[in-house]
């Protein structure tokens, strides 16, 4: 009877110890779009999945959309910082002045419309400029997304005359300064913004990519999708995918080495072909709905580029003044783009 009694105990500490071996570690990320949309489908909870399978459960990944989790989407660095969650989605452009050498890969014209490509620039750039800026996160990924497209209600814009006059909605301080440049009166807002400001007239239009056109439901908001002529694109956006440094330090060792085995280059080129993905879907959903899908002419996409030209050669001037070295920039994020061009 006694030694069943000791059996009995050992068997129920085994059990209670596999339990908790099972499933060491729970991780809640957050982002402010759809589930639906491109990265959460394509990278984020497949991420999370990977997490899962290769630490056989140990390690839980809990993606929560739409900030469900508390904040707006410009705090959301500093609730990873803080803790207030244990990871997410970033971008930096949503707190301007914040990350100034992030902006030198979302200048005009700085990214080709692959976003795997200018996603692996992003990750090389990162490693070379930004650790320091984003010392008190654990940084998992940095990725951009393909071609930023001008949606807006009505005709296409053609010219760059067209876009004289528009209200539209810009994601970030380098893209306003373009929009400022084509004569449109830009409106910084984050995405989740975006359809309620279309739907009351406060915006005429906006840039935003093909792939998150139809959560955002711009087939009924919008008449028109517009992109520029060659492979270059208008704008681009810059992403973190990130977790609280101390709660990434204070997994055991076994657990850390998966996330860093899904992290860095790997994890950056996986969440830009993300965006690749949802890109072809959105803009295949955009014509089947009838609206009208239209590229600039090469002429008129010269004129805007020559545009671009001046908000680089203003924007080198201002970080030289803020006592970083523009230019170094400038090229930095050319090289990388450079350097990762599909063979």
């Amino acid at each position: 009877m006694h030694l069943t009694k000791h059996v009995a105990i050992a068997v129920a500490f085994t059990l209670s110890a596999t339990a908790a071996m099972a499933q060491e570690v729970t991780l809640r990320f957050q982002h402010f779009v759809s589930p639906a949309s491109a990265n959460p489908t394509y990278f984020m909870q497949p991420w999370a999945d990977a997490i899962e399978e290769q630490s056989d459960g140990r390690i839980k990944v809990e993606i929560y959309p739409f900030m469900q989790l508390g904040g707006a989407a410009p705090s959301q660095y500093d609730l990873i910082r803080d803790g207030a969650i244990d990871g997410g989605w970033v971008i930096p452009g949503y707190q301007p002045n914040r990350f100034p050498e992030a902006e030198a890969m979302e200048l005009p014209f700085m990214t080709t419309k692959s976003g795997e490509e200018a996603s692996a620039a992003a990750w090389e750039f990162t490693q070379a400029y930004l650790m320091d800026d984003f010392a008190d996160v654990h940084v998992i990924a940095a990725h951009m997304h393909g071609p930023g497209i001008v949606h807006k209600r009505g005709q296409s814009v053609a010219t760059v005359e067209d876009f004289a006059g528009l209200k539209l909605r810009g994601p970030s301080r380098p893209a306003t300064l373009l929009l400022e440049k084509l004569g449109a009166t830009p409106i910084g807002m984050p995405v989740p913004q975006f359809p309620e400001a279309l739907s009351k007239g406060v915006v005429d239009g906006g840039v935003i990519t093909w792939e998150m056109s139809p959560s955002l439901k711009l087939n009924e908001l919008t008449d028109s999708h517009t992109d520029v002529a060659g492979d270059r694109a208008l704008y681009n956006l810059y992403f973190i995918w990130a977790m609280n440094k101390d709660v990434y330090d204070g997994m055991p060792d076994d657990l850390r080495a998966i996330i860093d085995a899904n992290s860095g280059m790997m994890a950056s080129k996986w969440a830009g072909r993300a965006h690749d993905t949802g890109d072809v879907v959105g803009r295949d959903l955009m014509a089947a709905d009838g609206n009208e899908i239209a590229q600039l002419s090469e002429d008129e996409t010269a004129r805007i580029k020559a545009l671009g030209v001046e908000v680089t050669t203003d924007w080198i001037a201002e970080m030289d003044a803020k006592g970083h070295d523009g230019a170094a920039l400038v090229s930095a994020a050319q090289d990388a783009v450079g350097n990762n061009l599909a063979q």
